[in-house]
């Protein structure tokens, strides 16, 4: 921290007045809304801005494409798992169908030899 001149009470008081005075000048002197530079910086500002609303746009398109793009994957996936799900169940479908199958033959077979053993025993 640099050390303090000797300044006495006078001199602070008019500096600090001087610098007041500074700053109502730079408010005073501020341009009026017609001049072209502030006109030109005033439509700067606007296309800006619009600018960033045209981008902030295009990211929620862009988003809004890759949740519709997720959600097909999604879709895609879910019925390829019900389609492998179903093919599944048919194959289970189609061992219990040929279990029960072989199930009736082999009581056929055991009622044939029952009935063939009755009648020899008549």
């Amino acid at each position: 921290m640099s050390t303090p001149k000797d300044n006495d009470f006078a001199e602070r008081r008019s500096a600090a007045l001087l610098a007041k005075q500074a700053l109502l000048e730079k408010f005073k002197a501020k341009p009026d809304e017609n001049d072209p530079a502030v006109q030109a910086k005033i439509a700067e500002r606007a296309a800006r801005a619009e600018a960033r609303e045209l981008r902030a746009e295009e990211k929620r398109a862009e988003l809004a494409r890759k949740k519709e793009e997720e959600a097909a994957r999604l879709a895609a996936i879910e019925a390829e798992n019900a389609a492998e799900e179903l093919a599944r169940k048919a194959v289970a479908d189609e061992r219990v169908n040929r279990v029960v199958a072989d199930e009736a033959e082999r009581k056929a077979a055991r009622d044939a030899r029952y009935a063939a053993r009755k009648q020899r025993k008549k």
